[in-house]
């Protein structure tokens, strides 16, 4: 099922269109996120230490006995933000929030020893296992949503649902459009401060290049390409340019973790073969797990490509585009459909 939605439609949208449902790409709503519950406070927090370095923040709010839903936040090192919990009916869901290695509350802070893309898969089952959830759902975004199919696929009979949004699989084709050449088409005022930090020689590769800046002996050198490296992509994230997004990236410790822990990760093609996560063997694994993706047509960080290949594969799956919406999950029409889509699994 692919159906293009739009985000004037709101709450509950999915349940009173009939399937398959199209909006003309012209036609353009914006509204307010209306969808959002209300944040709840965790009844739960804690630190868990996965190995000898490294301890992950993690939190649990909602309903005490209610369905588990572990959510996996975008980046790498992007860390958890309280309004995350918005998605999810806290009189249904038990939810299970958490940093991932270097990102966020968790210690040591940007630290890319033992951090790959494995690493955290047993991370989460860790996780699982500390609050004795027998199944859980899967909620991720961005680089949550790769994680999300990592894990799913390595631990198939531990996962509910899958609740996924902006598609990103880690080729090296939606690498090279954001990084390379692609996405500097669209933006190219903020594509000239991305660069700028890199001397002109180098700029045919830029996450290599940004690699050695990040990882320079001088703290300037570093922190300057750490708010650069950051700074794209929050110009990026969202269809509407966003001044207080871009801000973000001025802070020393997000943009420091961000930018590091993401170069880490694109430098070593996310610790896994070209194309895996898509591969038929790997999508044969998860092919019983009910599974929603809602994704802007519009997203440049993620391009649409990417999930339209993840239903050619796995035409199982609901896709819905969302055709006013970039890559952020708080754009209205983004944000509304994840709520109705965690909503539909609630009883699951």
């Amino acid at each position: 099922m692919l159906q293009v939605i739009r985000s004037g439609q709101g709450h509950r949208a999915l349940r009173q269109l009939p399937r398959p449902f199209f909006f003309p790409s012209s036609l353009r709503t914006i509204t307010k996120i209306s969808a959002m519950y209300p944040q709840t406070e965790p009844f739960q927090s804690g630190m868990l230490k996965v190995s000898d370095i490294h301890e992950l923040y993690y939190e649990v709010s909602g309903k005490k006995d209610g369905n588990p839903v572990v959510f996996l936040h975008g980046g790498p090192g992007g860390g958890v933000d309280p309004s995350d919990r918005g998605f999810f009916n806290p009189e249904k869901y038990k939810i299970v929030l958490f940093d991932q290695r270097g990102a966020g509350k968790s210690t040591p802070s940007a630290c890319l020893e033992e951090n790959t893309t494995w690493d955290l898969v047993k991370d989460i089952e860790r996780l699982r296992e500390l609050l004795k959830i027998d199944k859980w759902h899967v909620f991720g975004g961005s680089w949550g949503s790769t994680l999300s199919l990592a894990y799913a696929q390595s631990h198939p009979d531990r996962v509910k649902s899958l609740v996924l949004r902006g598609i990103f699989t880690l080729r090296k084709s939606e690498l090279k459009f954001f990084y390379q050449e692609g996405a500097s088409h669209l933006f190219p005022e903020a594509w000239d401060e991305y660069v700028s930090v890199i001397p002109e020689p180098e700029r045919h590769d830029m996450i290599t290049a940004y690699h050695a800046q990040l990882n320079s002996a001088d703290e300037e050198t570093r922190l300057k390409a750490a708010k650069a490296w950051a700074k794209w992509e929050m110009w990026t994230s969202k269809l509407y340019v966003d001044p207080a997004h871009i801000a973000h990236a001025d802070n020393d410790k997000f943009a420091t973790a961000f930018a590091l822990i993401e170069n880490h990760y694109f430098v070593n093609d996310g610790f896994m073969r070209d194309g895996q996560l898509l591969d038929k063997q790997e999508i044969d694994k998860i092919r019983h797990i009910p599974t929603i993706v809602v994704q802007g047509r519009y997203d440049v960080v993620c391009p649409t490509t990417t999930a339209y290949a993840l239903k050619k594969v796995f035409p199982e799956i609901t896709l819905n585009i969302v055709p006013d919406a970039g890559h952020s999950s708080r754009e209205p029409g983004i944000a509304n459909l994840l709520v109705e889509a965690t909503d539909s699994f609630a009883d699951l």
